[in-house]
């Protein structure tokens, strides 16, 4: 799971003061469209709040989260926080165990606990991820699996990823053939990949990292990493790095450059790395649907 993103100026508070009620609205809509699922006792929920904030939120997970009686978060970004208080007053971080130094692995583990404890402890729990909340976070498997295996109904929404910001931003079309890795896997696992398809690899800025680093990465292990796509693809190749933007207003950050003009300084730990296809596509030698 990526670290808590970096804060982005704040907001009229004015401007959230209306999230109640457009959470309340989506509440009448869920329960118009599909019926009260709530059930009674301890239950589980994880939503995903997108990587825009505030306007990548989807109707069922405003829902879930005004109806929560225990709203957890890990967003770590003010203005989403913000957000989420707006929704349910009841909405508290789960961003104070990202200790400086600790293995994210022990960091996830003390998530997962107080999720369970909550639910347990019988009340309706929904559980916010910034993104999509089942990419590269394990904490939101992890709880829904416990939580299943207890017995508590435990279900995951959709929501919005780093990657779908990535296909509209960059214009791909990932039905041309996509591959998708974690950085770090891609590179300690040697994982075959592709070089006529999309490739796309997360969490570049941190790569080879297995501690949570409020300082920064050392990201020692990028030279492999550029050495292993350049000998598989032509010289001169590009690369994208790329950032969706956090603030609903922003744009994207998008740097083109080839392959081996790739080094530290320009990743982030929210930068996905995109590598478009060594050969492109043939138009119309696969089936596409109209809309």
């Amino acid at each position: 799971m990526n670290d808590p993103i970096d804060p982005i100026d704040p907001i009229d508070p004015i401007g959230l003061a209306g999230l109640a009620e457009v959470a309340d609205a989506a509440v009448t809509l869920t329960i118009a469209v599909t019926g009260d699922r709530t059930p009674a006792g301890g239950s589980l929920t994880v939503v995903g709040t997108g990587i825009r904030a505030i306007s990548q939120l989807t109707v069922e997970s405003l829902s879930a989260m005004r109806r929560a009686e225990t709203l957890l978060h890990v967003i770590g970004e003010p203005i989403q926080e913000a957000a989420l208080s707006a929704i349910n007053p009841a909405a508290q971080t789960l961003t104070g165990y990202y200790l400086d130094g600790m293995e994210r692995s022990v960091t996830y583990e003390l998530m997962v606990l107080q999720i369970l404890a909550e639910v347990a402890a019988g009340k309706r729990t929904v559980v916010a991820f910034y993104g999509h909340p089942g990419v590269f976070t394990y904490p939101s498997h992890e709880s829904v699996r416990r939580a299943r295996a207890a017995g508590y109904p435990a279900r995951m929404l959709p929501a919005v990823s780093a990657e779908d910001c990535l296909f509209a931003d960059l214009g791909i079309d990932p039905g041309d053939g996509c591959q998708s890795f974690e950085a770090t896997d891609f590179v300690f696992r040697g994982r075959p990949f592709d070089p006529t398809a999309h490739l796309v690899l997360w969490q570049v800025g941190t790569l080879g990292n297995w501690t949570y680093e409020e300082g920064g990465y050392d990201l020692q292990m990028l030279p492999a990493l550029v050495r292993r796509l350049a000998a598989a693809y032509p010289p001169g190749h590009p690369a994208t790095v790329y950032e969706a933007p956090f603030d609903p207003a922003g744009v994207p950050r998008v740097i083109r450059l080839p392959i081996t003009a790739l080094h530290g300084g320009q990743m982030t730990p929210a930068t996905t790395l995109y590598i478009p296809p060594a050969v492109a596509a043939a138009p119309g030698r696969r089936p596409r649907r109209g809309r």
